[in-house]
């Protein structure tokens, strides 16, 4: 597959840096409503000032893996002869360190191998990372991401 070719010259780089995303309150309530995760650190401000070491709620880690696919937009891979890429999971998901609320967050990629897969798809194995704004020691999550590319026939 020539598109396999193509993609494996961008093994080993970065490919793509998103833009930042503010997490709010608002974010997180709503993720709180959507997937039930509304415990009181994360939705309750007032208990979270007075009884966490944060001193303010902190974001959902799941609502921090769903922005992947918002800043996966950034990626600089050619996507001509792709019919649909589709999550295909992770082998490798950490959360490091818990994000405040009002904080910035953005992503960075690197391609870290692709192969084929069936006879008409590519895997492509990204080394994804959430940078918390200011925070220079280490990011809020690291993940090896495994996308698969449908190719068009």
């Amino acid at each position: 597959m020539a598109y396999i070719d193509t993609l494996k010259d961008f093994a080993g780089r970065d490919v793509g840096t998103s833009n930042w995303i503010l997490v709010d309150q608002e974010k997180i309530d709503a993720h709180a409503r959507t997937t039930g995760d509304g415990t009181w650190v994360h939705t309750d401000p007032e208990r979270a000032a007075n009884e966490t070491p944060f001193g303010h709620t902190i974001v959902q880690e799941f609502l921090l893996v769903s922005f992947l696919t918002e800043m996966a937009q950034s990626l600089t891979l050619p996507m001509d002869g792709v019919a649909y890429p589709l999550n295909y999971g992770f082998d490798r998901l950490r959360m490091i360190q818990p994000v405040p609320v009002d904080s910035r967050v953005r992503g960075h990629f690197e391609l870290k191998k692709v192969e084929p897969k069936g006879h008409h798809g590519v895997l492509i194995y990204l080394d994804a990372s959430l940078e918390l704004e200011g925070d220079d020691v280490a990011p809020a999550l690291v993940a090896e991401w495994l996308v698969y590319f449908r190719l068009a026939d």
